[in-house]
């Protein structure tokens, strides 16, 4: 049950396409009791996830003159320009959908602290888990 719910966040919070909301609500409602270990776990693999993209960011700079690397020059410095526009806490749209990812991804190209990374993140990541918990349970 853990695995299952640690992999989908993981993922979810990585480049490629998952979901771990519907996991999440799946196994709260098959396992009210252990809500709070599985709002943990699911933050856990969806922040790690989140720190995989930030360290692909890290890398992926000494790259990015490459004519096979996969974001061109104009959209990375428009994403650099947004980041730098709005800052780190822009990191705290990490858990929206379709831009979220692309933030960690900016914040490593960008040299964000890991630790302010981690902080921010784990904010984010944690409140969408808790909301879902909450809309799962009723709780209001």
């Amino acid at each position: 049950m853990y695995i299952s719910l640690f992999i989908s966040a993981f993922l979810a919070a990585t480049i490629l396409p998952a979901q771990s909301e519907a996991v999440l609500a799946y196994q709260i409602s098959a396992a009210p009791d252990e809500i709070v270990m599985l709002i943990a776990i699911a933050t856990f693999g969806n922040v790690l996830g989140a720190v995989v993209n930030w360290g692909l960011g890290m890398f992926a700079t000494r790259y990015r003159d490459r004519a096979w690397f996969p974001v061109g020059r104009d959209k990375l410095e428009k994403a650099e320009g947004r980041y730098r526009k709005f800052g780190r806490y822009s990191l705290l749209l990490s858990w929206v959908p379709f831009i979220g990812d692309p933030i960690t991804v900016v914040a490593g190209v960008l040299r964000e602290p890991l630790w302010s990374f981690l902080v921010l993140v784990t904010i984010a990541k944690s409140s969408r888990y808790i909301i879902i918990s909450m809309l799962v349970t009723g709780v209001t």
